[in-house]
């Protein structure tokens, strides 16, 4: 089991005093946290993409070029790359280059985004946003293969026999695709054989078992072996010494991030701290306790899902860093071992069946 954190280096206004961070500080610290969970034994940090004043990265490949020279181990994803709205071969070369950096450390998590405003940002029509993916996915995975490409299609102007440079240290840099809830989307990434994250936001975890047992199946009618392909779940979190303690420190600011982008969507209901406590619960998804729940909740979603990896999204809301840091040590120094030595256990009982 890979276990990990991913970040969107969320600036969010304290809820208190309507203040926001400074950018250059948030940005400061994110690149901290990636250092402390490559010391702890973490094992991999991922960056979100956004084009918002609540999110300072917009370029998540620069600030894991500045991690990749200040970590050892670690590996190094986005978390996501908006790739509809981005030139693949731009991604390429950037996690490439991220790649060398690293000594062989980097990833790319592909997705469409949860959130529209790359596209007319860019110069996109929101009424292409599937074909724009899937487009780009496989010219990404075509350049992930050969250094001299020739391609054509319909969003993009035609390539010639074209070599792209620079070439990662790894053979080829993994690709996954997040996903969400939607059934198509799992179906797409199994017809290539990729690996997929499937974001569980709030909600409770089980109803999300249909749609991975459609991702293996379909991995399996597209001729891959479902074992050698991996899922990760990523879901919201925190942690602190106590349940109560990671509770009050990361209720503000979820709450207040989350009903910020419910407010610009129309959810038309607020997360209060009632609703927040109940997303705590044992079904339910969201990580925010002490390490001993947390590992349970991890050891709950690995035997429903068999999943290979787990990624906690950390600091939604912005929590004060010196909290951040001490989320990421417990992470790491507790909640870690102990899963990895309990899946260890339960996959060598089951291998003396």
């Amino acid at each position: 089991m890979e276990i990990g954190i991913y970040s969107f280096g969320d600036a969010t206004p304290d809820p208190a005093t309507g203040r926001r961070p400074d950018e250059g500080q948030r940005v400061r610290e994110l690149i901290e946290e990636i250092e402390l969970a490559d010391q702890v034994g973490l094992d991999i940090f991922g960056v979100g993409e956004h084009h918002r004043p609540d999110f300072p990265v917009s370029s998540p490949a620069t600030v894991l070029a500045a991690a990749a020279a200040r970590t050892s181990r670690i590996r190094l994803t986005s978390a996501v790359t908006v790739l509809s709205s981005d030139d693949p071969v731009r991604v390429f070369q950037d996690f490439a280059t991220i790649d060398l950096i690293s000594n062989g450390r980097a990833e790319i998590t592909a997705g469409r985004g949860s959130f529209i405003e790359s596209f007319p940002l860019f110069g996109y029509d929101l009424a292409q946003y599937e074909s724009l993916f899937l487009e780009k996915l496989d010219l990404l995975m075509q350049l992930n293969e050969e250094p001299v490409i020739t391609w054509s299609g319909t969003h993009r102007a035609p390539i010639e026999g074209r070599a792209v440079y620079p070439r990662p240290q790894q053979d080829r840099i993994p690709i996954w695709v997040a996903v969400g809830g939607t059934p198509q989307s799992v179906v797409n990434a199994a017809m290539r054989g990729l690996p997929i994250n499937i974001a569980i936001i709030g909600a409770a975890a089980q109803p999300f078992i249909p749609l991975v047992t459609l991702y293996r199946e379909a991995l399996e009618a597209s001729g891959y072996d479902p074992a050698e392909v991996p899922v990760g779940i990523g879901s919201h979190g925190f942690l602190a010494d106590t349940s109560q303690k990671a509770a009050d420190i990361s209720a503000p600011g979820l709450m207040a991030a989350m009903n910020q982008i419910g407010s610009e969507r129309g959810w038309g209901h607020e997360i209060d701290r009632g609703a927040f406590d109940r997303m705590r619960e044992p079904h339910a998804a969201l990580m925010v306790g002490s390490p001993a729940q947390v590992t349970e909740k991890i050891l709950a979603e690995y035997e429903m899902f068999g999943n290979r990896r787990t990624m906690i999204h950390m600091g939604v809301g912005h929590p004060p860093h010196r909290d951040m840091m001490r989320s990421i040590e417990l992470l790491g120094t507790e909640v870690a071992p102990a899963v990895r030595k309990e899946i260890a256990r339960l996959e060598g009982a089951a291998l003396t069946r």
